[in-house]
């Protein structure tokens, strides 16, 4: 099965056993936002309130949310049908069903009472060292210059051509197979969107790290750790209503998240956590650490 078949069959296996909550509405930033990193992402938000975002610059997925009234029309919707979108639909489909795999992942930690640990960096815990050689699949141009300055190599691997070249202590290539000489690598979580995430991980065998991170990586970790990753970054939404103002006015919104991290090694596995949600111990959950 594909990554994105083995996620939805996961959040069926544990609708079989807790309720699951319905959509209760799309939220997207302006159209003109697109131009920052605060306007590349929607929210799908769910009537318990649950959040799992999106990265909506894929197909010009954004443009055509924004354009289409009948978006307003997922409010109600069984959201597990909406996240099997993800596997079985392609363009804007596809992408609002990842906001809703994401969202219900939220829904299945919150009630297991399950708290990713705070993300201690902003590079997947890669710590550059000199004589590494690091890979980075989609453009980070603030974690470039931390990954550079630690002594490390750094090798950029992006779809856009106008992005490709030399940078001052690292380049950009369109060459993904560029990557295998590296032995760590940092990536978006859009290779889950696009899906090449099996064709990188096949690529960067050879490395010992492969942090998966970015708000869109809000999605349960299992499969991606039996494929290889070992670790997901992800964004965890912390006010709702102040988050929801400033993505749908295209301001930011970082200030009401928090940066988590998943490590593989404590990561307590889906199995754990639907038993947790299933008992529904209050206050006897777990809490994540990295």
């Amino acid at each position: 099965m594909t990554v994105a078949q083995e996620l939805v069959a996961l959040l069926e296996r544990a609708a079989r056993r807790i309720p699951l909550p319905r959509v209760r509405a799309l939220h997207h930033p302006p159209v003109a936002g697109a131009a920052n990193k605060d306007g590349e992402f929607c929210a799908l938000e769910l009537d318990d309130g649950s959040f799992g975002l999106t990265y909506a610059l894929l197909e010009d997925a954004l443009t055509l949310v924004a354009a289409t009234p009948e978006r307003q029309g997922l409010g109600g919707l069984e959201a597990l049908g909406v996240a099997r979108w993800f596997a079985e639909e392609s363009g804007v489909k596809r992408t609002i069903g990842f906001a809703a795999v994401n969202a219900l992942t939220r829904t299945l930690f919150e009630r297991a009472r399950y708290r990713p640990g705070a993300s201690p960096d902003s590079i997947g815990l890669l710590d550059p060292q000199p004589g590494d050689h690091v890979g980075m699949i989609g453009f980070f141009p603030p974690l470039a210059g931390r990954i550079v300055g630690a002594g490390a190599k750094l090798t950029v691997v992006e779809l856009r051509p106008d992005l490709a070249g030399s940078r001052e202590g690292y380049r950009i290539t369109l060459e993904a197979d560029e990557l295998r000489a590296c032995n760590k690598v940092l990536s978006t979580s859009t290779v889950l969107l696009n899906d090449t995430l099996d064709r990188m991980l096949e690529i960067c065998r050879g490395a010992r790290y492969f942090a998966l991170i970015g708000p869109g990586a809000g999605c349960l970790p299992d499969p991606l750790f039996a494929r290889g990753v070992t670790l997901l970054g992800g964004t965890w939404i912390v006010d709702r209503d102040r988050f929801c103002g400033a993505l749908t006015s295209g301001e930011s919104w970082g200030r009401y998240t928090r940066k988590f991290a998943i490590c593989q090694g404590d990561y307590p596995g889906f199995d754990t956590l639907l038993r947790l949600a299933e008992a529904g111990q209050p206050g006897g959950g777990l809490e994540g650490s990295v």
